[in-house]
C-alpha cells in the first residue's frame, strides 16, 4: 500500500493517475495546503522541504518503508517499482525522462 500525501494539485493528481495506471492499491491522505498542513512536523518528515506531493511506500526497497517527494521522483520511482512506463535501456529511459 502507498500512502499519498496530496491535495487536487496538478502534480497531485498526476501520482493518483500513475497509481490507477500501474495498478498500484494507494491511499490517499489530504495534505491542505491553504491551511498550511505542508509546514507541519510530521508532514516534513515525509517531505523535508514541505513541497506536495509525497508518498510512503510501506513495500519500499527490501522490503521497508520508503517516503519519496516531488512529482519527477515519484513517478520514476513508480516506474521503476513496477516495471511499468519506463523502458529499461538508457536511451528509451532518458526519452521518457527528457521528452
Amino acid at each position: 500500500m502507498i500512502d499519498i500525501y496530496f491535495w487536487p494539485t496538478p502534480n497531485g493528481y498526476k501520482i493518483t493517475v500513475m497509481c490507477e495506471e500501474v495498478g498500484l492499491k494507494y491511499n490517499i491522505i489530504p495534505i491542505n495546503i491553504g491551511a498550511g498542513d505542508q509546514f507541519k512536523p510530521e508532514f516534513l518528515k515525509i517531505s523535508p522541504n514541505n513541497r506536495m506531493p509525497a508518498i510512503i511506500d510501506h513495500d519500499g526497497p527490501d522490503g521497508k518503508p520508503i517516503a519519496i517527494f516531488e512529482s519527477g521522483a515519484i513517478l520514476m520511482y513508480l516506474a521503476e517499482k513496477t516495471g511499468k512506463l519506463m523502458p529499461s535501456d538508457p536511451r528509451g529511459k532518458y526519452d521518457v525522462i527528457c521528452g
